[in-house]
């Protein structure tokens, strides 16, 4: 099994304005004249940690980290205006200009996938080629699973503490039930619907329990921006249309991509990342045998690291 690379420090932070309201944080780390890769942190609004950083070999890759809208250091913390997968887009689009980057290589986990594929869908001629962890393709049907139907059987016991935030008489509808919350005047009702929501994803994310990412994703700051923003993207759809990544395809089919995907992830079935294997003749797929949905569980970081050696190699 391949490790992380050594942890390493920016040599490079700022806040970049993106809009009126927004700010986001960016950071640079490894060689400055290494190949571009762009950390695509999920969520939305997961932000980013200093381990991400070692998935790259710092002497070969220019590493750039930001926290998307309203998570981790950008601000205003957990904002839902002007919050939008376009938006988000576009704030990578700034980020790449003002670093005077051409091209670079996108890098994202789960909801990261989710926007890395929507990017290089909009813009392909800027992607060197596409990494991908936990696919998530955003369809209603990927959304039920999760906060409806479907992973709540395979977590009976975690379920039960997630529903019971919400009355009886609301649990046919649990995102609309949790969203009401979310965006609650009352601060107390905002946040223990936060850290139900958030710790409900923490306990599904790896195959065997970890309570250190429980905690993670227990922290009162992390679980609020978290819960918040996914909330408020998963009852718009994602501001996509339905099944759009896969319709869209055939833009990114020249692209170099690698896929890798835990057998037993709940959070999102292997399925997600079949279907966009499909979708995508030349990409490579690797279903990790004994993962869920963690970057850093050891098949999943193995995996991951030899995928952008590889790419180092080739993009050398």
């Amino acid at each position: 099994m391949r490790p992380l690379y050594p942890e390493i420090h920016p040599f490079n932070e700022f806040n970049l304005k993106v809009s009126e309201l927004h700010s986001l944080y960016v950071e640079e780390s490894g060689n400055p004249k290494g190949i571009p890769v762009i950390f695509i942190h999920g969520g939305p609004g997961g932000g980013t940690s200093a381990s991400h950083r070692s998935f790259f070999d710092p002497e070969k890759y220019r590493i750039i980290l930001f926290d998307q809208r309203g998570c981790g250091r950008s601000a205003p913390h957990s904002e839902l205006q002007d919050n939008t997968t376009q938006a988000l887009i576009e704030d990578m689009e700034k980020i790449r200009k003002h670093l005077k980057i051409e091209q670079w290589l996108l890098f994202g986990g789960s909801w990261g996938s989710t926007l890395s594929l929507l990017y290089a869908q909009a813009h392909p001629d800027n992607v060197l080629g596409l990494i991908l962890r936990g696919i998530f393709l955003c369809r209603d049907q990927d959304i039920q699973w999760f906060y409806q139907k479907g992973a709540s059987a395979v977590f009976p016991d975690y379920w039960k503490e997630y529903e019971q935030v919400i009355p009886q008489n609301e649990r046919h509808d649990m995102l609309k039930a949790y969203y009401k919350r979310l965006t609650s005047s009352n601060e107390l009702e905002r946040m223990s619907a936060a850290k139900a929501w958030s710790i409900w994803e923490g306990r599904c994310s790896t195959l065997a329990p970890n309570n250190d990412i429980v905690d993670h994703f227990a922290d009162p700051r992390f679980a609020l921006a978290m819960a918040r923003i996914e909330a408020h993207y998963f009852i718009n759809n994602a501001f996509i249309e339905a099944n759009q990544i896969i319709n869209n395809c055939e833009r990114i089919k020249h692209l170099k991509t690698i896929i890798v995907h835990g057998r037993y992830d709940m959070v999102c079935p292997v399925e997600q990342a079949l279907a966009l294997y499909d979708a995508l003749p030349n990409a490579e797929l690797h279903i990790v045998r004994d993962a869920g949905h963690s970057a850093f569980e050891s098949g999943i970081s193995d995996n991951l690291i030899k995928a952008t050696d590889t790419f180092a190699v080739s993009l050398a």
